[in-house]
């Protein structure tokens, strides 16, 4: 009975220090800390791993995207919100990290070793070196084209005139369970691997990169007037992004990435823009900049270098 007892308080113990830790952490970290208990959650099985069929999964972070696929999922899958310790259950299956970028480091540490190979990102961005630094190099991504207006409405396709069977695309470990999930609401999406995923990867990029930058030198004007009112100042932009991405990853991409890069401005041209997350996005193609000039080339991104400059997101000569 003893030894009972003093099993008992150990556990105690254990539970204490682990919820005191939770306390303690910053908050990207304190949201994965822990270990406390969950509601049952049933475990994926092999079989539908193998079928390639949805299984109950962890969503980190409850906001429009994280809401989102709750709301597309199954039963057993849980949300781990600011502050939230990592549950027992689901003990396998994707966990689907919706966080901004700053918060992936502060995440993946706090995951458990175990489970950091089911980590899902769909972040928007380059993530390749953080992943490589983090030990995850063939972590499973989403290149997400799904827009959610507001907190809890139904997410719209990334469904586009010249591409009718939608864009998003995902690889890795859990992209078919993601797949089945957004197909289970209807949703579509692309499972690639190598560089067909590495071209797809590219062109949300240049996307994301282009559009912003183009619709800040406007003063923040929508995605719809950037690709109705200024189409060849974007087009140029795309086009110099697009040459420098193939040349640094060894891609080559489809011809009509300008007409297939609007078709989708035009799906979302209420979004506004904003240079936002520059690390993450046109600071990859910066660094590029950055690499060539520090060896006595010529900028290969002189337009996309200006316009920075003239934003005053970097300095001339600047170093990132």
């Amino acid at each position: 009975r003893s030894s009972t007892s003093a099993h008992t308080r150990q556990i105690q113990r254990s539970r204490s220090t682990s919820n005191m830790f939770a306390l303690l952490l910053p908050p990207a970290l304190s949201l994965l800390a822990g270990s406390a208990p969950s509601p049952a959650a049933p475990r994926a099985g092999r079989g539908a791993r193998m079928a390639g069929g949805d299984v109950p999964s962890i969503i980190v972070g409850g906001g429009r995207i994280g809401s989102a696929l709750k709301e597309l999922g199954v039963e057993g899958d849980v949300v781990l919100r600011r502050g939230d310790a990592f549950p027992a259950a689901p003990a396998s299956g994707p966990i689907y990290v919706t966080t901004r970028n700053d918060d992936l480091a502060g995440v993946v540490a706090a995951t458990p070793p175990e489970r950091r190979q089911d980590l899902v990102f769909l972040q928007n961005g380059m993530l390749g070196e953080f992943l490589e630094e983090q030990g995850l190099p063939d972590a499973t991504q989403v290149l997400l084209y799904l827009a959610v207006a507001k907190l809890g409405e139904p997410p719209i396709d990334g469904i586009t005139d010249t591409n009718p069977d939608g864009l998003t695309t995902a690889k890795g470990r859990w992209a078919e369970a993601f797949r089945a999930r957004l197909a289970g609401g209807g949703l579509t999406c692309h499972v690639k691997q190598g560089d067909e995923y590495t071209k797809a990867m590219l062109e949300k990029h240049v996307w994301i990169c282009a559009f912003m930058v183009t619709g800040a030198l406007h003063g923040g004007v929508t995605v719809g007037e950037v690709e109705s009112a200024h189409a060849s100042q974007l087009r140029a932009l795309v086009d110099e992004l697009c040459a420098a991405g193939e040349a640094a990853l060894g891609v080559r991409l489809e011809p009509g990435a300008f007409e297939r890069l609007a078709a989708y401005g035009r799906s979302v041209a209420h979004f506004p823009t904003a240079v936002k997350e520059f690390e993450w996005r046109n600071g990859w193609f910066h660094k590029i900049s950055q690499r060539a000039l520090a060896e006595g080339r010529p900028d290969p991104l002189p337009l996309h270098t200006a316009a920075l400059q003239e934003l005053g997101v970097v300095k001339e000569g600047a170093r990132v």
